[in-house]
């Protein structure tokens, strides 16, 4: 069992993972050895997700989410099978982990207070007489 949050655990069968080669340079190694990982995890058919954080999960996943709901994370950063597999499995848990916070509340509105208007104005009429001193000198009647 992997435990993302006290209230949302996945069980081992629902997170595959698939070794394939990593890309870029490394010489004769990584043209022989499959070490780069392929983790997949099942969103739409997951019952350890609730529906709200199935849906912020949706929106957070982006492109690595396929057509048939799977998210697909890819792992080569490191030269064994092991690191990389337990990175994209960190990085799967804190996905997952910022889809399970709740949205923030919606700004309340609320109007300016008296002083924060004289003092908006106070540094406007500044602002208006310095400008009015860069002009070119006119002439004085």
């Amino acid at each position: 069992m992997i435990e993302v949050t006290p209230a949302i655990t996945l069980a081992d069968d629902e997170v595959q993972a698939r070794f394939v080669r990593a890309s870029g340079p490394g010489g004769q190694h990584v043209n022989k050895t499959s070490t780069a990982v392929e983790l997949r995890f099942d969103v739409r058919g997951s019952p350890a997700l609730p529906e709200p954080v199935r849906a912020r999960l949706y929106k957070l996943a982006g492109s690595r989410l396929t057509q048939d709901g799977v998210l697909v994370l890819l792992a080569e950063n490191h030269r064994s099978q092991m690191l990389n597999r337990a990175d994209a499995l960190d990085r799967l848990i804190a996905l997952i982990r910022e889809a399970a916070k709740p949205p923030p509340p919606p700004r309340k509105k609320t109007k300016p207070t008296y002083a924060s208007k004289l003092k908006r104005l106070d540094g406007k009429s500044k602002r208006a007489g310095v400008k009015s001193l860069r002009g070119r000198p006119g002439r004085e009647e």
